[in-house]
């Protein structure tokens, strides 16, 4: 099997001392090609491991499959290489009887990068899909007290990014006990969120209502289309959300935090599932937020 990180020698450099030469410990990256029925759907470079996660979590997020039960098997392909050598690079998913295979016009003849999983899409309208789960009518409420949790018991479990400071983590929290159900990392905040999709799916938990993903790095629009295929109503991340992330979030009755840090958040779609005592000091944090990225920027 293929690893999770690699040694390398460095020379670290610090202005006015010597220069020092060091083991590092790097993230490793590698493609990964995923077949439905033996023909190639996608590649996408990621950090190895949790692979048949990753590859359901993508049919999930691309509509190919919306339960775990609607994939048959999923296995490595024995001879990947002219060589016959299984490089644990390419992984082919078998759907159950009855399951349509993936409509021609989703095949992506070259590499989604670990930072973008859209960049394959052939147009623009193939970016947006259509989920089979509704959010807009999972009425939880979360109390903005334990939301404030999540990001750091998400970093407590991030043991890879602890040696390697390289990987983006997703997690799956309930929203009604608390839990964190799953963590998983990768080079690509994308497929970190697809293998947590994965998992959900394998253990029948799909569609995920009343559950928070927690992202570590922003939100962007994908990653909010990936929550909704999975009937996740609500998103969080340390970091900031995109104007279409909002757009879309707003648009699917979903709940969009970003800037979770510390004891403070900006709600930018549906501040009605955190129980917050009063509206207009919500739209004062909302306000304080923009204007405080603003700056930023």
């Amino acid at each position: 099997m293929t690893r999770i990180t690699a040694r390398r020698r460095v020379t670290r450099i610090t202005v006015g001392q010597p220069a020092r030469t060091r083991e590092d410990v790097l993230a490793v990256e590698e493609p990964l090609e995923i077949r439905v029925g033996g023909r190639s759907l996608a590649i996408t470079m990621r950090t190895p491991g949790h692979d048949v996660d990753l590859a359901i979590g993508f049919l999930v997020s691309e509509g190919v499959v919306a339960r775990g039960d609607e994939v048959r098997t999923a296995r490595y392909c024995a001879g990947a290489t002219d060589e016959g050598v299984n490089t644990y690079n390419v992984l082919d998913i078998a759907l159950a009887p009855g399951v349509p295979a993936p409509d021609p016009s989703l095949e992506r003849n070259f590499f989604t990068t670990s930072s973008c999983g859209l960049c394959g899409k052939a147009s623009i309208d193939a970016v947006r899909t259509s989920s089979r789960y509704d959010v807009a009518d999972d009425a939880f409420v979360l109390d903005p007290a334990l939301l404030i949790t999540f990001p750091d018991r998400l970093r407590a479990q991030q043991a890879v990014f602890e040696r390697t400071g390289g990987l983006h983590a997703a997690g799956l929290f309930d929203a009604t006990t608390g839990e964190m159900l799953v963590l998983r990392e990768d080079v690509g905040r994308h497929n970190a969120v697809d293998k947590v999709v994965g998992w959900a799916a394998k253990e029948g938990l799909l569609p995920l209502r009343s559950m928070v993903l927690m992202v570590s790095g922003r939100a962007s629009f994908e990653l909010t289309q990936k929550a909704s295929m999975a009937g996740i109503p609500m998103l969080a991340a340390v970091s900031a959300p995109s104007s279409l992330a909002a757009e879309l979030a707003t648009e699917l009755g979903m709940t969009l935090v970003g800037f979770l840090r510390g004891d403070s958040m900006v709600v930018y779609s549906g501040a009605h599932r955190l129980a917050s005592p009063d509206p207009a000091v919500v739209h004062e944090v909302v306000e304080h937020g923009v204007v405080e990225h603003g700056v930023s920027a």
